[in-house]
């Protein structure tokens, strides 16, 4: 796999690299001192060692010239030694004091010293003969010698190689994820919509599958929908257009005759208007989704609104048998509103019950306090259809081949023109007995 520089897999590597280096330093600048401590600890005590085997050896040799024998032979085996005779040293470059502590029978316990221009360790002895003692000698350890990094590289090494492979795993199992919901995002854009992802730890990974499932299974559900109402749409468009095709052959074939013509009129005209409800209802839907929507809002009396809409729907309920009432507060209600689009969705809302209406049921416009109602004593709701009453075509294809429906786009499009004005629309059961749609501001 190709790292990118500005993939998260990438980053992640960097910082957990980043974070093993520090560590790595750190620990060296905390263990670097034990390290040396622990070196010179070592080197005296093998230098103390040395020294009294050397001891032993010159103690039991008969005469200073078999004392020199055993040096030189010390020597030759890389043995740092200064033999000291009569309180002189055979090698120049010992402090003069160190010379004269031996010299007098006092010992030298593993001093650090100048000799011949470098730090070393100086650890002396007396000899039997007095004047006489030895002196041995080991290069002074500090903190850049081999000795102390030697024992720290190992581990300083594996430590980084191993925070090294922790950070590219942590870095390719956190990345995982959101590879993953990528390439779920873009199996959902091409059109799948059963792509869903486990729901794992930890609780920001979890909360992005959840929110990608369910936004899998709404466009499932929307998608479904539009269908549903394309389907329903298409129906509505097809019926008039097949009514007016017909009766248009007709006329042009001759069949309908002189006396026929003004009821073939009438009926295009009627199914003519029909669809243009239809049409013009699919454009105010579509309009409704532009930023540029006009919505003008103004201070509106709510029983002068009420009562205007009663008195233009007054005729059609007369004609359709409807006992249609107003109930209006007895001051005067101010809301901000639009009421060109207010009066559109009240004009809806009683269209639909002036339609599935039966003769002498009661139809009544109520305002109140930051409140307009639209209730009738219809067949009403049912408890599952308030949920889904202002979605496209829902309640249009439930109850199509039941009672008198429209195009089933008019609730929807109420409820969008509200939510546009800033109020509230809600669905629900009214004491006549059947359907309640209230208005809140």
């Amino acid at each position: 796999m190709t790292l990118r520089s500005s993939g998260l897999t990438a980053r992640a590597m960097l910082v957990t690299c980043t974070v093993a280096i520090i560590s790595v330093v750190v620990t060296a600048l905390v263990a670097l001192p034990l390290g040396l401590r622990a070196a010179q600890s070592e080197a005296r005590g093998k230098l103390e060692s040395k020294t009294e085997i050397a001891t032993a050896m010159l103690g039991t040799a008969p005469g200073q010239l078999q004392q020199q024998n055993i040096v030189r032979r010390l020597r030759a085996s890389r043995i740092d030694i200064v033999l000291v005779l009569d309180g002189k040293p055979d090698r120049p470059g010992l402090p003069m004091e160190v010379i004269r502590d031996v010299s007098i029978g006092k010992v030298v316990d593993c001093e650090t010293v100048q000799f011949q221009g470098r730090r070393v360790i100086a650890d002396g002895r007396p000899l039997a003969t007095q004047g006489d003692a030895i002196i041995l000698m080991e290069p002074a350890i500090s903190s850049t010698s081999n000795q102390v990094w030697g024992r720290l590289w190992l581990a300083l090494g594996a430590g980084l190689l191993a925070g090294l492979v922790a950070g590219f795993m942590l870095a390719r199992r956190q990345a995982k994820p959101i590879r993953d919901a990528a390439a779920a995002a873009r199996r959902m854009s091409a059109g799948d919509r059963t792509v869903r992802l486990p729901v794992e730890p930890p609780d920001e990974v979890a909360d992005l599958a959840r929110a990608l499932n369910d936004l899998a299974a709404a466009l499932a559900t929307s998608e479904g929908r539009q269908r549903d109402f394309l389907m329903s749409v298409s129906h509505e468009l097809r019926t008039p257009l097949t009514t007016i095709r017909g009766y248009a052959e007709a006329l042009s074939d001759g069949v309908i005759t002189d006396d026929g013509t003004f009821g073939a009129g009438r009926t295009i005209l009627g199914e003519a208007d029909r669809l243009d409800r239809l049409v013009s209802d699919l454009l105010s839907l579509a309009r409704l989704e532009a930023a540029d929507f006009p919505v003008e809002l103004v201070a509106v009396e709510l029983g002068s609104l009420v009562q205007a809409t009663a008195e233009a729907w007054r005729p059609r309920c007369v004609d359709a048998g409807l006992d249609l009432r107003v109930e209006l507060p007895s001051e005067p209600v101010l809301v901000s509103t639009d009421p060109g689009r207010l009066r559109q969705v009240v004009d809806i809302l009683v269209s639909n019950a002036v339609r599935a209406l039966p003769t002498g049921a009661p139809l009544v416009l109520a305002a109140r306090f930051d409140v307009l109602e639209v209730r009738d004593g219809g067949p009403g709701l049912a408890d599952e259809d308030l949920a889904v009453a202002f979605h496209q075509g829902v309640l249009h294809e439930k109850y199509r081949d039941v009672r008198p429906v429209g195009s089933g786009l008019g609730l929807a499009l109420a409820a969008r023109l509200i939510d546009r004005m800033g109020a509230r629309i809600e669905a629900g059961h009214a004491p006549e007995g059947g359907a309640r749609f209230t208005i809140r501001f």
